[in-house]
């Protein structure tokens, strides 16, 4: 049976926050395409993984190897990873005082089209499809002339991460939580449309630990971080039984 290149490949990945080693060896192969779910409890190294993987300074790779479609991922600044084709959702969205929504995804979109030399998107083609987007999302397109985040609330941050997402149409995408804040509405938003792009060939990578949200995804893989390295691999019966049982270790029936 043939399996597809990885368009994501980490090996021991191993990285450290402060005076902490946060991943001491994590290693994990993505297909274009699929879609892996990541559980662990708290500290166990979940947003550490992605934080790291998009280059944030304080995050340091302390070894091990992240190939982004054969390149190396961690040879590359953070901007450059992003124009590579990493996007990673925040846990908490910021603001962004004083920068228009519409003017700040269209220079990030722009900047992607540039590195795959493609010309870039005037005002108005990109309003098009950033109003079209909104809607799809349930974002009034009121926000896009808003500054980034300000004033939002959780769940219109989230949704605002995922008008990112499906502007900048990345070849792979963690996504930290993205259900945290959202109601009913948003999480059929996001299960909407992760499955049309990966229709489209992006991967995902999902940290969440909302079991309805997870079965509506299908994911492809469930892993268990904990610790800081992977304890656990599996599929949807792994999800269900954290979520009956939780992170602590199982007794095993004689």
């Amino acid at each position: 049976m043939n399996h597809p290149t990885p368009v994501l490949e980490v090996r021991d990945l191993r990285v450290q926050v402060g005076e902490r080693t946060v991943l001491q060896s994590v290693s994990l192969d993505v297909a274009p395409g699929s879609l892996t779910v990541l559980m662990g409890a708290n500290g166990s190294g979940k947003s550490t993984l992605g934080l790291a993987l998009a280059g944030h300074p304080r995050y340091h790779v302390q070894g091990g190897q992240a190939l982004l479609d054969g390149k190396d991922l961690l040879s590359l600044a953070a901007h450059e990873r992003a124009r590579a084709g990493l996007f990673v959702s925040f846990q908490a969205p910021p603001d962004v005082p004083g920068v228009k929504n519409n003017l700040f995804i269209r220079t990030a979109l722009n900047a992607q089209r540039a590195a795959r030399d493609e010309p870039p998107l005037d005002a108005f083609d990109f309003l098009s499809g950033a109003k079209q987007a909104a809607s799809d999302l349930g974002l009034p397109a009121a926000m896009l002339a808003r500054p980034v985040n300000e004033g939002f609330s959780g769940g219109e941050r989230k949704r605002n991460e995922l008008l990112q997402l499906s502007m900048l149409r990345p070849k792979v995408a963690l996504l930290d939580e993205i259900d945290s804040g959202m109601d009913v509405d948003g999480v059929r938003a996001v299960v909407a449309l992760v499955e049309r792009m990966r229709a489209e060939g992006t991967a995902f990578v999902v940290i969440s630990h909302y079991l309805t949200m997870i079965e509506l995804l299908a994911p492809d893989a469930v892993l268990r971080l904990q610790d800081g390295r992977i304890a656990e691999a599996g599929g949807m019966e792994l999800a269900r039984t954290i979520a009956e049982h939780g992170f602590a270790p199982q007794p095993v029936e004689a």
